[in-house]
């Protein structure tokens, strides 16, 4: 049974949340070997910390630890930064430069932001980690490298992985053990734990006392979401305790005034993505609701089509017949309004030449209007059997979607998988599925 309230005080790590626990229990657990690991969670929650129990906790303690930022170093320069090159390998190599690898020998090195890697350093990276060998950039001499690789990211590498952004070899080579490190809000109970640490610190440091919060201040605290996370937290109360030198006593008020307006939250509601990356980001339960919200604007814009054609034969008795497909039209016929969409129509049934009617009949669009002058030149009747309802199928609307996509991009998978907003392998998984290639 490890103990790891020592490996807190030692790290000064603050918390007794469940899941953080088991996060230092299990960097305790695999510090003892030479295995990878892959350590998971957003910025600011102290990823780095962990990398050092790791290497402090090993056989390799007394040895180099390097940490490195893989998103801060150039893509043109990362492979002379971690495996060195020689001279005149390129314009600017005055002379032989040592690598990260070769410079932390026998040690650890720390890879923040693995996700940033370019694929052909990744590709280096893989042989490290299989034969423990480099190439320097210049040279044709392998170069042998016991270094034990400890790896983080706040990306979603599977995603990357499925998008080809990264080596699913490298990635299953890294993750042969997994740490997830909590997001602060999964940490409530520590959050005041560490603002009580935090004003300790720099009423130290700055040789003031310490601020306080009152309790409704304390509810606000607990409340926000701190997307950044720690990081963001000690900020928070370095602010305070430097600007609010007069008042050490913080209330509701002044804690507002320091929080960001609008603060991002996690795990928000799909929205709407504009750029190419949140167009290859696009998962298969965006597409479902893309098709959720183009059924219910199917089914408004056919409603509305029925009533105004029966409005303008006149037929009672076709109204009586049709009058469930219409639950929201009020008992005067004088207004409809939509569950769903919340778009208010109004119409007068028993005068087609109304403004109200006329209102409804500007706001439909060219294709509706011109497919109601035909069904009216043919001299509607009333139907003789019930109209086939549609279908809900999410399956059938998907297939639906994706073959006319096809059709209008002339079969370019690669440009109707941007129509559709996925990304084109799982376009390809789709087609697949539903056999269209065939």
């Amino acid at each position: 049974m490890i103990d790891i309230q020592p490996i807190k005080l030692r790290f000064g790590i603050i918390g007794h949340s469940p899941l953080l626990n088991h996060a230092i229990k299990v960097a305790a657990q695999v510090a003892g070997t030479d295995m990878s690991v892959l350590i998971t969670g957003e910025s600011g929650t102290g990823k780095e910390s962990f990398s050092k129990i790791i290497h402090q906790l090993s056989t390799r303690k007394h040895a180099t630890f390097i940490a490195i930022n893989c998103g801060a170093i150039p893509e043109g320069t990362i492979n002379s930064e971690l495996f060195g090159h020689e001279k005149g390998s390129f314009t600017g190599a005055a002379g032989t430069r040592k690598g990260y690898f070769e410079e932390s020998d026998g040690g650890t090195i720390f890879l923040d932001e693995i996700g940033e890697m370019p694929l052909d350093t990744q590709a280096m990276l893989l042989r490290v980690l299989e034969n423990g060998e480099f190439i320097k950039v210049g040279s044709s001499k392998p170069q042998k490298t016991n270094v034990r690789v400890v790896a983080a990211t706040n990306a979603r590498l599977v995603q990357d992985v499925e998008d080809g952004k990264f080596r699913e070899d490298l990635y299953y080579r890294l993750n042969t053990v997994p740490i997830f490190v909590p997001p602060l809000r999964d940490r409530e109970n520590d959050i005041e734990l560490l603002f009580r640490k935090f004003a300790g610190d720099f009423s130290e440091r700055y040789r003031s006392r310490p601020i306080i919060l009152d309790e409704e201040a304390k509810q606000i605290l607990l409340a926000y979401p701190f997307p950044g996370n720690v990081r963001q937290l000690k900020n928070l109360v370095e602010q305070m305790s430097v600007l609010e030198a007069d008042n050490r006593n913080i209330n509701a008020e002044i804690l507002k005034s320091y929080l960001p307006k609008n603060a991002p939250r996690a795990n928000t509601l799909p929205a709407l993505l504009g750029n190419e990356q949140a167009k290859d980001n696009f998962s298969e339960r965006d597409l479902l609701y893309k098709i959720l919200f183009e059924m219910r604007r199917d089914v408004t814009e056919l409603k509305q089509l029925v009533l105004s054609i029966l409005e303008g034969q006149g037929s009672a008795g076709m109204l009586q017949k049709y009058e469930h497909l219409f639950d929201d039209v009020d008992k005067n016929g004088d207004s409809y309004s939509d569950k769903n969409s919340n778009l208010p129509l109004y119409l007068n049934t028993s005068n087609p030449n109304s403004a109200n009617y006329n209102q409804v009949q500007d706001q439909q669009d060219n294709t509706t209007i011109e497919y109601a002058k035909e069904v009216e030149d043919e001299n509607l009747q009333e139907p003789k059997e019930e109209p086939e309802e549609e279908t809900l199928s999410l399956e059938k609307k998907e297939k639906e979607m994706i073959i006319k996509a096809l059709d209008k991009n002339n079969n370019r998978r690669k440009y109707a998988a941007q129509d559709l907003g996925i990304s084109e392998r799982t376009l390809y998984r789709k087609i697949k599925q539903y056999e269209l290639d065939k």
